[in-house]
């Protein structure tokens, strides 16, 4: 069986020549009556340049606010995520903050009052002389201020035998109050003695007049600063 054959179909083809002359016999005053392919050309060309000026005067600053505008939004999620966290973990911070309140006011009850601050240096005499040694120096120094609380250094000078000054140095720890032994230093003495010099650290903290008193002066130092 013979198969028909199908029509051959065939491509306009494309006269430069006459391309060029529609162009230059264009008529500006009456686009109406131009040839076809001028008027697509000259259309898809208006049609770019609009294109071009509209990226150029506003869809490019459009875009840029709009990248801004995403990045904002990133960060507003990244900071409700946050405060999320926060408020699902309240209670669990307020139990924290409660035993750090606990623990601190633990610390804080160790430090003596400026009332107790006499007592104390006459514990720290006396375990000197309970463990048999002697005192050639006891000095309590000037007072330094910290933020709550004071710290008071004492000078000692003490004679005795090794076992002694150990046996001193473990009841300076076991004091009620914190005592701290610095820049100790050990040297022969007379008698087949050593000879130990520190500087004990004791602190108090501060009481409510001298908060005051110290937030003052603090107040008084910045705006002064400011000046």
């Amino acid at each position: 069986m013979r198969m028909p054959t199908l029509p051959k179909v065939g491509f306009p083809t494309l006269d430069f020549q006459r391309l060029v002359e529609d162009f230059r016999t264009l008529d500006p005053q009456d686009p109406g009556l131009w040839p076809l392919v001028p008027r697509i050309v000259i259309l898809s060309g208006l049609f770019i340049v609009l294109l071009a000026a509209a990226w150029w005067f506003g869809w490019s600053a459009q875009l840029v606010e709009l990248d801004g505008k995403r990045q904002q939004e990133t960060q507003l999620k990244d900071e409700w995520l946050a405060k999320k966290r926060q408020a699902v973990n309240l209670e669990e911070n307020r139990k924290q903050l409660a035993e750090i309140d606990r623990s601190f006011g633990a610390l804080l009850r160790q430090l003596p009052s400026k009332a107790e601050m006499e007592s104390l240096l006459v514990d720290i005499n006396q375990a000197g002389l309970g463990r048999g040694l002697q005192f050639e120096l006891f000095k309590p120094g000037n007072e330094v201020a910290k933020d709550f609380y004071v710290e008071l250094p004492i000078t000692i000078k003490l004679q005795g035998s090794y076992h002694d000054l150990g046996a001193f140095t473990g009841d300076i720890a076991k004091l009620a109050r914190i005592v701290t032994l610095n820049d100790i230093d050990i040297s022969p003495g007379k008698d087949n003695t050593l000879a130990m010099t520190a500087v004990a650290k004791t602190f108090r903290y501060l009481d409510d007049e001298e908060l005051a008193k110290a937030k003052k002066e603090k107040a008084a130092q910045a705006k002064g600063g400011r000046k």
